[in-house]
């Protein structure tokens, strides 16, 4: 397995999910991103969130959703 692919993939993502986490106002200091590879060596970001920044994130993802008209 190339675990080190995966590992830089999920690097990659982890950055542009705290870029994007920021962008729209998330508190960054209230969450904890890590790059880490799964056992098939695939790419994985573990994500921890406070109770307040998980709600914030979950209403992007309504909003978001709505926007697609997947909103249900």
């Amino acid at each position: 397995m190339d675990y080190l692919s995966g590992w830089r993939d999920a690097r990659e993502a982890t950055a542009e999910l705290g870029d994007a986490l920021s962008l729209v106002g998330v508190e960054t200091a209230a969450l904890r991103l890590r790059a880490a590879s799964d056992t098939d060596g695939s790419g994985m970001v573990r994500l921890e969130l406070s109770a307040a920044s998980a709600r914030e994130v979950a209403m992007l993802a309504r909003v978001t959703a709505a926007r697609l008209g997947r909103a249900g």
